[in-house]
């Protein structure tokens, strides 16, 4: 991947429970990028709700997909690099995220609900419970080749999806340095 092709900012996403925060920390850590985990840009209403057991609506979701899309707009235009931790679960939600821009990436980490559900069942501190993973997968639309998203799949060390996700990006994490 050329200067010109290296993208602003990667998202992470995928279902609650997926590893995006692990692995977009990790990346961040290997690319030498600013990380943000998007659950800080949800509105305290957002965050109640979820903490009481009821999936989000589209509404409530479009406040919190714009302060992202606004962070990684200003991160971009400033030539810095952003990776963002967020679920990203509907095409429609990519595209509030990604703007239309095409230095902006995905990266889908995919994997089975009973892997996904076994890790929920073993998380302590956050505020999402685990009996949202249903809803969280009924609302997946898995992305496609043109919204411009590599695929990975979960199942395999945080420093091997790391790996995969480089290769795949054709990023090299020793040529791009600390970003603001």
């Amino acid at each position: 991947m050329t200067d010109a092709e290296t993208p602003c900012a990667l998202i992470v996403m995928g279902v609650s429970g997926s590893g995006k925060s692990t692995i977009a920390d990790a990346l961040g850590k290997r690319l030498g990028w600013r990380f943000e985990d998007g659950d800080r840009f949800h509105p305290a209403a957002n965050v109640a709700k979820m903490s009481a057991g009821h999936p989000l609506t589209d509404a409530d979701r479009w406040p919190w997909l714009n302060a992202i899309a606004d962070e990684i707009e200003r991160t971009c235009t400033y030539g810095g690099h952003v990776i963002i931790a967020c679920s990203a679960l509907k095409h429609a939600y990519r595209d509030v995220l990604s703007r239309g821009r095409r230095d902006v990436r995905f990266v889908f980490l995919q994997g089975a609900p009973e892997l996904i559900a076994s890790r929920l069942a073993h998380r302590k501190g956050h505020f999402m419970p685990p009996e949202l993973l249903a809803s969280q997968f009924r609302t997946l639309e898995p992305p496609e080749a043109g919204e411009h998203v590599v695929t990975v799949a979960i199942d395999a060390p945080v420093e091997a999806i790391v790996d995969d996700v480089l290769r795949q990006l054709k990023l090299d994490a020793a040529s791009h340095g600390p970003s603001s």
